[in-house]
């Protein structure tokens, strides 16, 4: 399947919500009918399902999905969603087990197209062409998204470097002998590599880095840590949002538009979006905290029906720009599971990213929560070059309205990582 056009691309994102919606059902109806003729997991579960999805009113009488079904399959690994026998897949990834064990996904070579077209709205966005040099700071491991990525910007025609297997140093090394313009990674590892480059005194804005397209874990759409991976390397940094079990679904703001570096738009061209309350469980209206719930509209070998992805976001759908897709303010707000209580506040991990990020002086913080009776109490502890942990107190204080206890911790004593930052620790449970 050839990849679409830019001019393609671009009349997606300008549809009405109408016409938009109705173009998602015919491609959501004949992926339902291939699902129940082919049997197994989505046959079962859409038994007593409308046989036509004609509105989102029929949309809304198909089940939910939720991760502990598909990781209830009879291999106990693999997830239970798997369309078609084994020999028609070629390609295996799996979740990274950060909140619980790993879960292993497969995707025929249509999948794996569908994965590459997805993306190509990620490149469009971060203005990726080929006459540009990607470098990608990930591991070889089984993390789809360094696959992904490498595949969709090697269809594009773009020079692609792989930079897995090597530390921060080897790394900063290869993007000088390559001239790589453009950098993927992790945020964490984004201010990691900003952090070597500091020690061994090489300036990161004569690597001739221009654009960094962050994933795998909040930060490119908070603007104070945004802000900070941007100054440090002198680049302009592009949000991406997917996961293994649903795909490449989200997307940062062109350079230069209203809304840029703010939150992401859902990529409505390969899947349907709903937006559930926190509050009431109906229908979310604009601006409200809701759940994401995605459909997959292009991946027939391991797809998502209704999929409670965990993720709580803001929807705003009044953009009158050139992107009409649904737009998610401050990209993924938290987890679910990762909301606190404290003292009757909810607070989020990513509200204390933010202002703890805020300080340039931090170089690296970790937070821990625990059960203190029937409440959530919450340790902060800093890496601080000013070693003043009580001014980032106060202002935790000041934006939150709670007290929050800051630590300081000896430099270089919080964990670092390549990958997803292990930066929030949640010992409620234990």
């Amino acid at each position: 399947m050839p990849l679409s056009s830019y001019d393609d691309r671009r009349r997606w994102e300008r549809l009405d919500r109408a016409a938009l919606t109705a173009r998602q059902l015919e491609k959501l109806n004949p992926l339902l009918a291939e699902l129940r003729a082919a049997g197994g997991f989505y046959a079962d579960k859409l038994a007593e399902a409308p046989g036509e999805v004609a509105t989102l009113d029929d949309l809304r009488r198909l089940p939910y999905t939720h991760k502990d079904e598909l990781l209830a399959g009879p291999r106990g690994d693999e997830a239970a969603n798997r369309t078609y026998p084994l020999d028609r897949y070629v390609r295996f990834h799996q979740t990274s087990g950060s909140r619980g064990r790993p879960l292993a996904v497969r995707d025929t070579a249509e999948d794996w197209q569908w994965w590459i077209e997805g993306w190509q709205y990620v490149l469009d966005a971060a203005g990726v062409t080929a006459a540009d040099r990607a470098l990608l700071a990930f591991s070889f491991g089984p993390f789809v998204g360094f696959w992904s990525a490498f595949d969709a910007l090697a269809a594009r025609g773009v020079l692609t470097i792989p930079g897995g297997g090597m530390g921060s140093p080897a790394r900063l090394d290869l993007i000088q002998r390559t001239g790589a313009n453009v950098l993927l990674c992790t945020p964490n590892y984004a201010m990691r590599l900003a952090e070597v480059a500091a020690e061994q005194q090489t300036r990161l804005a004569s690597l001739g880095v221009e654009t960094i397209i962050v994933a795998g874990e909040p930060g490119g759409s908070l603007p104070a840590v945004r802000d900070r991976m941007e100054q440090a390397w002198g680049a302009r940094v592009l949000d991406h949002t997917g996961a293994t079990e649903v795909g490449p679904w989200g997307y940062g703001e062109q350079a230069g538009r209203e809304r840029e570096g703010r939150g992401v738009y859902v990529n409505e061209s390969q899947f349907l979006a709903e937006f559930v309350s926190v509050e009431t469980g109906e229908p979310a209206a604009e601006g409200e905290l809701s759940h994401l719930v995605l459909t997959t509209l292009g991946r027939a070998g391991a797809p998502v029906i209704r999929y409670r992805t965990g993720d709580l976001v803001r929807p705003v759908w009044s953009g009158d720009g050139e992107n009409r897709f649904v737009f998610l303010d401050g990209g993924v707000v938290s987890r679910a599971d990762d909301m606190m209580v404290i003292r009757g506040v909810n607070v989020f991990p990513t509200a204390i990213d933010q202002i703890v990020r805020g300080f340039p002086e931090v170089v690296e913080y970790r937070m821990t929560a625990r059960r203190a009776g029937e409440m959530d109490e919450l340790v902060v502890e800093v890496e601080d070059r000013l070693q003043d942990p009580r001014r980032i107190a106060r202002e935790l204080s000041l934006r939150l309205g709670l007290t929050i206890e800051v630590r300081l911790a000896p430099p270089a004593s919080l964990p670092r990582s390549d990958g997803k930052a292990k930066r929030f620790v949640d010992l409620r449970n234990e």
